[in-house]
């Protein structure tokens, strides 16, 4: 199965580099991605969807995510059992 991705991005702020190198890292990371969608929008949106449902917001979280923490929640949501390797171990108890 494919799965589809999308960051919702505010054209105003300027943000279409973030979203694009984001979009870079997680199709470079994530063979399961079928699709990633570049969704201009305005208002000051940040937001990143993984097949329909929300794993990031930068109104609800104050800030933009470090890419660590996006590819975390994107894997949560099209694939739970994959590990990240290093990416996985920080904020992990050791």
């Amino acid at each position: 199965m494919t799965h589809r991705v999308e960051i919702h991005y505010c054209t105003q702020c300027r943000w279409l580099l973030r979203a694009a190198w984001m979009a870079q890292e997680l199709l470079g990371t994530f063979d399961e991605i079928g699709e990633l969608v570049l969704r201009p929008g305005t208002g000051g949106v940040f937001e990143v969807h993984a097949d329909g449902e929300r794993v990031w917001s930068r109104k609800e979280e104050g800030r933009f995510p470090e890419i660590t923490e996006l590819k975390q929640r994107v894997r949560d949501r099209i694939a739970p059992e994959r590990h990240l390797g290093h990416a996985d171990r920080k904020g992990e108890a050791g």
